[in-house]
């Protein structure tokens, strides 16, 4: 099963993240791509850097970043695993490398399921 996992932040420190911090995602990184969970990674914009496009009442409307939202999304990560109760662990030891060395840095990430062609198999 594969789950894209997005990742937000909802309170940032007023320091970059630090090198150790650098090094434990990488450390993690490593090891999830070694074991064949993780299929690809990468670091998101700012919102202030992105659009909106929205379809209601049958128009299209276009709206540039910011966003509203408190919350920045900051990265996404897509795993190929067994369970979403794999996905939820390599989760939760991404947010507690952030714990961890990063003090002040709160977040929270979504652990979503990507549906492929079997769940959309014509019925019997």
């Amino acid at each position: 099963m594969r789950y894209m996992i997005i990742l937000r932040a909802t309170d940032l420190p007023g320091t970059p993240p630090p090198a150790d911090l650098m090094e434990a995602i990488a450390k993690l990184g490593e090891e999830a791509t070694r074991s064949g969970a993780l299929l690809d990674t990468a670091g998101l914009a700012p919102s202030s850097e992105g659009a909106r496009i929205t379809l209601a009442g049958g128009a299209l409307n276009v709206m540039d970043g910011p966003f509203a939202e408190a919350k920045e999304l900051i990265s996404y990560s897509l795993f190929e695993v067994r369970s979403k109760e794999e996905a939820m662990e390599w989760t939760s030891r991404f947010l507690k490398v952030h714990r961890d060395h990063w003090k002040g840095w709160e977040g929270e990430a979504d652990v979503l399921r990507v549906m492929g062609p079997e769940d959309f198999a014509a019925p019997e």
